[in-house]
C-alpha cells in the first residue's frame, strides 16, 4: 500500500472513530439530561401533590396512579385532564383532581382540588393563573391565605347552596378587589367536588386497573 493512501485510511478511520464518540457521549448526555428532566419533574409533582394532601398522609408510603378525564361542566376542560388517587396499600385515601375555574378575571384558573376518602377538601392551589398582581393573584397560597378556607369543607359543610362569595349570601371569603377571581375559584372547587360525588366509584374502579397494570413510582 502506497504512503499516501495508508495516510487516507488512517484519516478515515480516525474520522470514524471520532463521529462515533461524538454520537456516543451525545447519546449518554441526552439519556444523562432526560433523566434529570423527569426526576425534576417528578419532583414537583410530588410536591404539588403533598402541598394539598392532610397531614396524615404527608411522608407515607403512598401508591401514586394518575388518571385522565374530561367534563367541560365540572372539571371546567372539554380535554382530558390529570386526575390522581392516592392509595394505601389498595386502599384509596386522597383524590387530586386538577380543575379549572374557566371564568377568572384574566383568563382561566387551574386548580389542584385534593378530595380525602370522607369526601372533604384537603387543599387548594392555584397552579397556574393570569389574575391581576396585587389583587386577583393573592389566590396564590404563597402570596396570601385565602385559599385555605376550603380545607375540611364538603358539600354538606356549608350546605351546596351556600357555596358562593358573601356578596352573593354564600359562607365564603372574597379577596377585595378580585371579586370575579374569588366566584371562579369558589365555583371551581365546588365543581370538582360534584364530579367527585357524581364518578367516585368510576375513578376508584380506573385506579384499581390501571395500578394493577403498571405500578407508578410511590410518594
Amino acid at each position: 500500500m502506497a504512503k499516501g493512501e495508508g495516510n487516507l485510511v488512517l484519516t478515515v478511520v480516525v474520522a470514524g472513530l471520532l463521529v462515533a464518540a461524538a454520537l456516543l457521549g451525545a447519546r449518554a448526555a441526552y439519556e444523562f439530561s432526560h433523566e434529570r428532566i423527569e426526576m425534576n419533574q417528578r419532583a414537583r409533582l410530588v410536591a404539588r401533590l403533598n402541598s394539598v394532601l392532610g397531614p396524615a398522609l404527608l411522608n407515607r408510603d403512598l401508591t401514586t396512579t394518575r388518571l385522565s378525564f374530561s367534563d367541560p361542566a365540572l372539571l371546567g376542560s372539554a380535554t382530558p385532564i390529570d386526575v390522581y388517587v392516592l392509595s394505601d396499600h389498595g386502599q384509596p385515601v386522597a383524590t387530586v383532581l386538577s380543575s379549572v375555574a374557566p371564568h377568572g378575571y384574566n383568563a382561566p384558573i387551574d386548580l389542584l382540588v385534593a378530595v380525602g376518602a370522607d369526601s372533604s377538601v384537603t387543599g387548594v392551589r392555584a397552579v397556574r393563573y393570569r389574575e391581576t398582581p396585587g389583587l386577583g393573584d393573592l389566590i396564590d397560597h404563597e402570596k396570601s391565605r385565602w385559599i385555605e378556607q376550603f380545607r375540611g369543607k364538603t358539600l354538606l359543610a356549608p350546605p351546596r347552596e351556600a357555596w358562593l362569595v358573601k356578596q352573593d349570601e354564600g359562607q365564603f371569603d372574597s379577596i377585595t378587589g378580585a371579586t370575579v377571581t374569588s366566584r371562579a375559584v369558589v365555583a371551581a372547587v365546588k365543581n370538582a367536588l360534584l364530579y367527585f360525588e357524581q364518578h367516585r366509584d368510576d375513578i376508584y374502579r380506573a385506579a384499581e386497573v390501571a395500578a394493577a397494570s403498571e405500578h407508578e413510582p410511590s410518594l
